[in-house]
């Protein structure tokens, strides 16, 4: 099958999902494409990570991203929401426009949520949080509650500023992905 003609994921997301720091082809969509190609799927990965990111940023490109016409998706923004101390129903707002087009679109796609920091003070923490997993049932999509999972705050899974995965550190997110992604293509949407 030529490349152009290989069902696409769309990997939609911020600097995490860019590979922020990394050699190219090491950020966790490259590292999900290797796995899949290992396991027999012929299916093209394609990074939109774009570094400083908010969900208005990823939902003011969507178009653009989409012109690859994904069959599967994976939406990982938030954390420069966070970051920045938007308010979660702006970015509720945001995450929603882009599930709902995809699903208009007939994409099926992986909700990856973040965690608020707990410096943000428990109001905060709590409208942010709630926000991944209420969308995720929402829209029937899959979902991943913590994209950093078991990476952040771990210094050696991470570069210096303590904030982006280093190689290790996005083999672990793509790890922890792989077996929705799996899931995913194998099943469809909506998720079960």
């Amino acid at each position: 099958m030529a490349e152009n003609e290989k069902p696409v994921l769309l990997a939609l997301g911020d600097s995490l999902t860019a590979g922020y720091g990394l050699d190219m082809g090491k950020a966790w969509p490259e590292q999900v494409q290797e796995m899949l190609q290992k396991d027999g799927y012929d299916i093209r990965v394609v990074n939109a990570g774009v570094s400083g990111d908010t969900s208005a940023g990823g939902l003011a490109r969507l178009d653009w991203a989409m012109q690859d016409k994904p069959a599967f998706a994976v939406v990982a923004l938030g954390a420069n929401d966070m970051l920045r101390g938007l308010a979660p129903e702006t970015m509720q707002r945001n995450l929603e426009a882009i599930l709902t087009r995809l699903e208009q679109q007939g994409v099926c796609a992986l909700l990856a949520g973040m965690h608020a920091a707990p410096n943000l003070g428990r109001d905060y923490v709590q409208r942010f949080n709630a926000v991944f997993p209420r969308l995720a049932e929402k829209h029937g999509a899959y979902f991943y509650p913590f994209l950093l999972q078991d990476v952040a705050a771990e210094s050696d899974l991470n570069l210096g500023d303590g904030i982006h995965p280093n190689e290790a550190g996005a083999r672990i997110i793509a790890e922890r992905l792989y077996p929705l992604i799996e899931k995913m293509i194998k099943q469809g949407c909506p998720a079960r």
